[in-house]
């Protein structure tokens, strides 16, 4: 089976895909031209075996662990005071996907004169970058969900705003992936659930985004299909290599489908994370079917695409929308946003916020601030019925 499951991609980006292949850190970064790279990842993973390994086979590479959930502008300085320290000239992103933009994100800003929020994804702003101070990204995903290895951007949170920014350059892209499953097999239940659902999300958003983009339509369809296939497998038994090595594969594919655009789960997704400090794969887990129901009349068609890819036994939007239901309510995700710890107390703010949010743009339906606080507050009391 491992043989099956092995191979050497170069789109977007060069990804070494296979069990066992973290083995291959060490000539990931000499290809990348790293002597001296410093490993970025999440606080829970600081004293992790994986992480020690890793570290070790670099020769006793320095390890970075100052992040969490929801990355902070402050995340990022506390880790570019660390990567200047040592000198280091690039950076190992290992772990989820806060570790993965912070560790690109510290990369990027490592040679910067200007400040972070000079380099936000609005027009041009990414040519104010100098070239020569953007040093190399090996990436290692340890979720299934993000798809933040093969993106070139970083989201962080702005503590001031409260809003989560996009600080985006083409050569923020790491260099090498490594794909390997086994890094996978200790997430908990709950973690591979929401953060499958996020590529799941990741997938649709893209595909009914408008805008002909046939290349990423094309890799959301075949995204969606795996995570049908292999996320309940994953969840029942996080020792499913196979599953595993799928759902890796499935969470790139979002994130190089979404290139076309999201929507409005994510852009009521992010401004939720930023105030309520939920999960990002679960809260969109949550909130997807609510923003079903309001795009319903501009998703139909494509929705009776999506049900025959995943070969549902009722075709259409209503068989989509009772499978996205149904497979919620077996991984055993909250049906309310409640029941996650958000209430409506800031609906007005969530709303406006969620407008204002780049992937916005991207909903099949033009939303507004009304519109995106109604869903939201929709999504909060569990009133389907609401959010249309």
């Amino acid at each position: 089976m491992s043989a099956v499951l092995k191979g050497n991609w170069n789109y977007p980006t060069t990804i070494w895909a296979g069990p066992g292949r973290i083995a291959e850190l060490p000539a990931a970064c000499q290809r990348s031209g790293m002597l001296r790279p410093l490993v970025v990842t999440d606080q829970g993973l600081l004293d992790s075996a994986m992480v020690r390994a890793a570290a070790n086979a670099l020769g006793g590479a320095p390890v970075f662990g100052g992040v969490q959930g929801n990355p902070t502008a402050a995340h990022v300085e506390a880790g570019l005071v660390a990567y200047r320290a040592g000198r280091h000239d690039g950076v190992v992103a290992f772990g989820g996907g806060a570790a993965l933009d912070t560790g690109k994100v510290v990369a990027f800003m490592s040679g910067q004169k200007r400040p972070l929020w000079d380099f936000e994804d609005i027009g041009d702003w990414w040519t104010r970058a100098d070239l020569a101070g953007i040093a190399a990204v090996v990436a290692v995903p340890t979720t299934a969900g993000t798809g933040s290895e093969v993106g070139r951007a970083g989201v962080i949170l702005n503590e001031t705003t409260h809003q989560k920014k996009i600080i985006f350059h083409p050569l923020m892209m790491p260099k090498v992936v490594i794909s390997d499953p086994e890094l996978t097999v200790g997430l908990p239940r709950w973690v591979t659930a929401a953060t499958g659902m996020d590529a799941f999300v990741h997938c649709f958003e893209a595909y009914c985004a408008p805008g002909f983009h046939p290349l990423a339509d094309g890799i959301a369809l075949e995204g969606m299909r795996l995570v049908a296939s292999y996320l309940p497998r994953a969840c029942a038994n996080g020792a499913d290599i196979e599953a595993r090595a799928q759902m890796l594969a499935a969470a790139s594919m979002g994130a190089t489908a979404f290139q076309k655009g999201l929507g409005g789960v994510h852009a009521i997704a992010h401004p939720v994370g930023s105030f309520f400090n939920t999960h990002h794969g679960l809260t969109n887990a949550v909130v997807l079917p609510y923003v079903m129901e309001f795009n319903r009349r501009a998703i139909e068609a494509k929705c009776e695409v999506i049900a025959r890819v995943l070969d549902l036994p009722v075709r259409g939007f209503d068989g989509l929308y009772a499978w996205v239901l149904e497979l919620r309510r077996e991984l055993g995700i909250a049906h309310t946003l409640a029941e996650i710890g958000v209430s409506v107390d800031q609906s007005a703010v969530i709303g406006a916020e969620a407008a204002i949010d780049p992937s916005a743009a991207g909903n099949p339906i033009p939303v507004t601030a009304a519109d995106l606080e109604r869903i939201f507050r929709a999504a909060v009391l569990g009133q389907l019925a609401a959010a249309a």
